[in-house]
């Protein structure tokens, strides 16, 4: 008869430090970044400062995000030009509109 060796080992056993260390930095960072958004959000005096820097850390926050799990910064960069160009015209629209929307409604 033959003799089978089976091997007791888990799936967290299987799977090499050397996978988890990409996961582990991107955790960090995106863990650093809320952290300053927070710092951000609950220490500034409320302005336009503020909520350009905050918006801009949640953009920046938001790409990187893109980038890593969607895994979009191996493509080409056709690729991705072609999904970030849509993506800057659509909230250009968005905030013509709120602005030209305000002075609408003020002028009433």
């Amino acid at each position: 008869m033959a003799s089978h060796a089976h091997s007791h080992e888990t799936e967290e056993q299987v799977i090499a430090p050397a996978q988890t260390g990409p996961i582990w930095k991107t955790f960090y960072i995106l863990c650093i970044l809320t952290a300053i958004e927070f710092l951000i959000a609950f220490t500034m005096p409320a302005n336009g400062l503020r909520v350009a820097i905050y918006v801009g850390m949640t953009l920046v926050k938001a790409f990187y995000i893109v980038g890593e799990f969607m895994h979009l910064k191996h493509e080409v960069k056709t690729l991705i030009w072609s999904l970030l160009l849509p993506v800057v015209f659509v909230c250009w629209l968005l905030v013509a509109l709120f602005y030209e929307g305000s002075h609408l409604y003020i002028g009433r």
